[in-house]
C-alpha cells in the first residue's frame, strides 16, 4: 500500500477520551443481565432489564437453524451490542448515540423501504466478559431476529460472537474493531467494519516516528493479541520508513516483570521508544522508564490508540500533570478532514451529554450503511443486504456519485443511479472483504496539563 501525509493543521482540537481499546478486550468482568434499550429516533428510547424484557421470533426466522438465511419482512431491525459495562463502559455512550443519530437521520428521510428502522441496544461487556456478549448477541439474533447487527467494540469480542452472529445469518458492522486478523474472518461475507485495520495504524506511526528524525527506535508491547498483533505490522513498517528497530520486547499486561522488560528497551539506547498497551499498564511502563534514567525529554515516546487518554499521567504519577508531556501517539480520527462536514455538530446537538466523540462516526456509518444496502437491495434480508454493503460504500462503477447524506443517497437510489457513499467517518471505500481501504489518522502530542491536542492528520491507504 502507498503511504501519503495530510500535514494540514487541525488546530488544538481536544477530545476528552478515556480509552481507545479497540483492538483488544479487558479484563474486567460484568454479571448481570443487560439492560434492553429499542428506539426508533431520538427521545424515543425505553429500557428494561434484562429479566423482564419479553423477545418474540421474527416471522420467517428460526433460531435453531445455525446455517440458515434469513428472510426479510420489510422492515429493517437493527441491533447493537457495544459497551455498557467493564473497562470499556465509557466508550459505549459515543457509539450507542452515533447508531441512533443515523436511525434518527434514516427514519426522518422516510425510514428504510418505506417503514422506519428499528434499534435495540444489548451489552457486550466492555471487553471483560465475552460471555455476556455471546449471550446478548444470540438473544438478538435469534429471538428477536434482527436483520443486522452494530458491534462488537473489541476486536476479541467480535472474535467470540461472529460464529455464531453470522450462522444465524445476520449482518455485523462494528464501529471500532481494528484487529489485522479479522480481515481473514471466516464470516461467510456477512461482517464488515468501518474502522481502519491496525495494518494501517502501524504505517501511519511509524512514518511519524520516522518524520519526527528518529533512526534507532525501540518497541515494547503488551504480550496480547493486541500488543503483538499491532507489533506484527509496526516492525516492517519502520523498517520500510528508514529506522532500525533496536528492541523488540513485550510485557505482561498485569506488570509482572516490567522492570527487567524496561531495561532491555533503555539498554538498546534508541533515539525513540514505542509503547502499545493500555493507559493502566503502559503508564507503568513510562513510570518505570523515568525511574531507570530514561529523559522523556531526549526519547520521545510514542504510543497508539489504546493509550490516548487525558487521564494517561495518573497511571505514570498522579501528582504531577506534565509527567506524560512530549509523549506522541496516533488514533483512527475522531473527525477527518474527508468525513462529512455536517456531522460533528449535529452528533454534538443530537447527544449533547457524550463529552467524547470517539467512534460515533463509524458506528453512524454502520447504521446508515446497513439502511443504504438495504435500500439499494430492495431487502432486508441480511445477505441481500451484505452483498450490497461494498457496492454502495465506494460504488459500482468509477462514475459513481458522490454521497454523504443518508436522505442524498437515498433518493439518488431511487432515481436509478450509482452511489459512493463518503462517510462521517471518511471515505470508506470499502474492500473486498468490508473494510475502509485508507485511514485517517490523528497525531496527538501531550501537553504539560496531562491532556493531549490534535497536531495533524496522516492518511495511510491504497
Amino acid at each position: 500500500m502507498r503511504t501519503t501525509s495530510k500535514s494540514a493543521r487541525l488546530g488544538a482540537v481536544a477530545i476528552s477520551a478515556a480509552l481507545l481499546l479497540a483492538a483488544c478486550g479487558s479484563d474486567s468482568k460484568s454479571d448481570g443481565a443487560s439492560d434492553k434499550t429499542t428506539t426508533t429516533a431520538k427521545g424515543d428510547a425505553t429500557t428494561t432489564t434484562g429479566d423482564e424484557a419479553t423477545t418474540t421470533t421474527a416471522a420467517g426466522v428460526d433460531p435453531a437453524d445455525n446455517g440458515g438465511r434469513k428472510e426479510g419482512d420489510g422492515t429493517l431491525q437493527l441491533g447493537a451490542v457495544l459497551p455498557q459495562s467493564g473497562n470499556l463502559a465509557q466508550l459505549g455512550p459515543p457509539m450507542i448515540s452515533g447508531a441512533k443519530y443515523a436511525v434518527e437521520e434514516i427514519n426522518k428521510a422516510g425510514g428504510v423501504l418505506g417503514k422506519d428502522v428499528t434499534l435495540e441496544v444489548k451489552d457486550d461487556g466492555g471487553g471483560g466478559d465475552d460471555a455476556l456478549a455471546l449471550t446478548n448477541a444470540e438473544s438478538l439474533v435469534n429471538n428477536d431476529g434482527i436483520d443486522a447487527l452494530v458491534g462488537a467494540a473489541p476486536s476479541g469480542t467480535t472474535k467470540a460472537i461472529l460464529d455464531s452472529v453470522v450462522s444465524s445469518g445476520t449482518a455485523e458492522c462494528s464501529p471500532s474493531n481494528t484487529g489485522s486478523d479479522l480481515s481473514q474472518a471466516d464470516d461467510k461475507g456477512l461482517y464488515f467494519r468501518t474502522p481502519p485495520p491496525d495494518n494501517l495504524q502501524a504505517q501511519a506511526l511509524a512514518k511519524v516516528v520516522t518524520d519526527d528524525g528518529n533512526q534507532n527506535v525501540a518497541i515494547i508491547a503488551q504480550n496480547t493479541d493486541y500488543g503483538t498483533g499491532f507489533v506484527r505490522f509496526l516492525d516492517p513498517a519502520l523498517t520500510d520508513s528508514g529506522a532500525k528497530v533496536v528492541a523488540d520486547v513485550t510485557y505482561d499486561e498485569t506488570g509482572t516483570g516490567i522492570d527487567s522488560e524496561v531495561e532491555k528497551v533503555v539498554g538498546s539506547e534508541p533515539d525513540a521508544v514505542v509503547l502499545i498497551g493500555y493507559p493502566e499498564d503502559g503508564g507503568k511502563v513510562v513510570a518505570e522508564m523515568l525511574k531507570q534514567g530514561v529523559d522523556l525529554s531526549k526519547v520521545t515516546v510514542y504510543v497508539t490508540d489504546g493509550m490516548q487518554s487525558n487521564t494517561l499521567y495518573e497511571a505514570v504519577d498522579a501528582s504531577k500533570k506534565d509527567i506524560t508531556a512530549g509523549i506522541r501517539g496516533t488514533a483512527a480520527s475522531a473527525a477527518p478532514e474527508n468525513g462529512a462536514a455536517f456531522f460533528p455538530k449535529g452528533f454534538a446537538a443530537f447527544a449533547p451529554e457524550v463529552k467524547s466523540p470517539i467512534y460515533s462516526a463509524q458506528s453512524f456509518d454502520c447504521v446508515i450503511l446497513f439502511a443504504l444496502a438495504a435500500e439499494k437491495a430492495k431487502s432486508d434480508a441480511p445477505f441481500d443486504i451484505a452483498k450490497e454493503m461494498t457496492n454502495v460504500s465506494k460504488g459500482e462503477s468509477a462514475d459513481a456519485t458522490k454521497c454523504s447524506t443518508y436522505k442524498e443517497c437515498k433518493d439518488l437510489l431511487a432515481d436509478g443511479k450509482d452511489i459512493n457513499y463518503e462517510g462521517a467517518s471518511g471515505a470508506l471505500d470499502f474492500t473486498a472483504v468490508g473494510e475502509p481501504s485508507a485511514g485517517s489518522y490523528d497525531v496527538y502530542t501531550y501537553g504539560d496539563d496531562g491532556t493531549y491536542k490534535t497536531d495533524e492528520q496522516v492518511v495511510v491507504g491504497s
